[in-house]
């Protein structure tokens, strides 16, 4: 059947394999490792220099949620697109091109002297991280094949997925109480320089073979029907707005109707966007499921341990990202374990018991009060929901890409990173409305417990909720994911 589609210049041919190992291999993981640190770094480290930058620039309250907001937009409406972009333009380039647009978007929005450029500029940075990450984890794919070298760099990766937000809060810490705001952007600019010239020399190129034809029809509908879901999900999350107001309900409906219409096109298009194959494959769609409601659900302790460290317990921003660094620690450590035993035990265990570990973090949340012990009460969960999430985003990683055409890894890596955006726009939604009416209630029931009581029964209230979310990822990471270990090379599948 015809395709809409746009073919790439005839000259994009794929390089021919490599006869055995890349000999330079691990040093492109650590470049490939530190790209995606950036990129992870970028969600987290802002958000600690909000509040400045919102005052040095005269941003108004209703505003201020741009910063953030600009930045998911470009970032999960983009990503399918990014992904197709690195298959066909080859990875390699397409991880230098995200690399080198993110540091002069980083450097823009540095020096900007508006709100509007800093919108702008935030923007920008979430369309080259579109193209950067699923550049980043589609490499990995085809750079390791052996089992056991594999299970290594995708154990980085997961360490970094999961640990590097937690690190964000840190540095974003250090650098807003004593540089300023704009380190917070500026700082990329000297890290993603100096991992492309590194890239330039460690990568090697390789790019999808067969047909390479953009499917138009499909970027325009999934890029906009994933803008209006993260946007849909970003305004039911304001304050007054919620999930009843008009421009909600319109962006969501939108939101639908986009999304059929791109699943219906992909099933017609000769040259899908997003081929059905690699989304409604068991493995791949339990790991991509997984990652949406693992999001969702970790989202809760972050957003909520930080506004109880700063809010209840009176933490400065430093001392709340110094709070999380056990988490850190543990989900890096965890990886590493994980990664030894990933392809002795098969990616099944481990992701069922660490969900099973993760919702025992969470709801171990529930115990903290308004002058809880941080070594008591906070610091057991954040060590059982770090280990339990190495256990998850190691192995989830994987198998994410089990099996994929080598034609179309760049897409099913967009794919994992897509799930992982709008799984925590959609816990920004939910566990902000579940938190905000808890407290108010809260308030109105007991008057005479005080704020404090009634934030800290709002903080349990996202616990609980982010526990289901994990259970429910617990559930479908069971039943669906079945790949053992014989399975995670996918040799044949990942050549190229």
């Amino acid at each position: 059947m015809p395709s809409n589609s746009l073919a790439t210049p005839p000259d994009a041919e794929p390089e021919a394999p490599p006869s055995g190992p890349d000999p330079r291999r691990w040093l492109a993981l650590a470049v490939i490792a530190v790209a995606q640190l950036m990129v992870v770094l970028d969600v987290s480290i802002v958000n600690i220099a909000i509040p400045e930058a919102g005052a040095d620039l005269g941003i108004s309250t209703a505003d201020i949620q741009w910063v953030v907001t600009a930045y998911t937009l470009a970032f999960g409406g983009l990503l399918l697109l990014g992904g197709r972009i690195a298959d066909f333009m080859g990875r390699k380039r397409t991880f230098l091109v995200g690399l080198l647009g993110f540091a002069g978007a980083s450097a823009l929005g540095g020096l900007a002297p508006n709100q509007e450029l800093l919108f702008a500029a935030r923007a920008l940075q979430g369309g080259f991280a579109a193209l950067l990450a699923p550049a980043a984890l589609s490499l990995l794919a085809v750079t390791f094949t052996d089992p056991k070298e594999r299970a290594r760099a995708f154990g980085v990766f997961g360490a970094i997925s999961g640990g590097g937000a937690a690190i964000g809060l840190i540095l974003g810490g250090v650098l807003t109480e004593y540089a300023s705001w704009r380190w917070t952007l500026g700082v990329n600019v000297p890290i993603a320089v100096v991992a492309a010239g590194f890239a330039v020399a460690l990568i090697t190129e390789s790019r999808a073979a067969g047909d390479r034809r953009y499917d138009i029809p499909g970027v325009l509908l999934s890029t906009a029907g994933l803008v209006s879901l993260v946007y849909g999900f970003s305004k039911a999350a304001e304050a007054g707005v919620g999930w009843s107001d008009p421009v909600t309900l319109t962006l969501l409906a939108a939101a639908a109707v986009l999304l059929v219409g791109f699943v219906l096109s992909e099933r017609r298009a000769g040259s899908p966007l997003l081929p059905l194959r690699v989304v409604l494959d068991r493995n791949r769609g339990g790991s991509y499921l997984t990652f949406l409601l693992v999001g969702a659900g970790l989202f809760a302790m972050f957003l909520f341990l930080t506004f109880y460290f700063q809010d209840t317990l009176g933490y400065t921003p430093l001392e709340s990202g110094f709070a999380f660094l056990p988490f850190s620690g543990g989900i890096i450590l965890g990886a590493v374990l994980v990664s030894q035993l990933l392809p002795r035990v098969g990616p099944r265990p481990l992701i069922v018991g660490g969900l099973v570990l993760a919702v025992f973090g969470m709801l171990w949340l529930t115990r903290i009060g308004e002058s809880s012990a941080y070594l008591a009460d906070v610091l057991p969960a954040e060590l059982a929901l770090s280990f339990g999430m190495a256990m998850v985003f190691v192995p989830a990683s994987s198998t994410a890409l089990v099996g994929v055409e080598a034609h179309d890894a760049g897409i099913a890596s967009a794919t994992l990173n897509t799930a992982q955006q709008v799984g925590g726009s959609l816990g920004l939604a939910l566990l902000n409305t579940f938190f905000a009416s808890a407290v108010t209630g809260r308030l109105a029931d007991e008057p005479a417990a005080g704020p404090g009581a009634a934030l800290v029964h709002g903080y349990h209230v996202a616990f609980v909720w982010g526990a289901g979310f994990l259970a429910l990822a617990l559930l479908i990471g069971a039943v669906l994911i079945s790949a053992r270990k014989d399975d995670l090379p996918a040799e044949a599948a990942m050549a190229v």
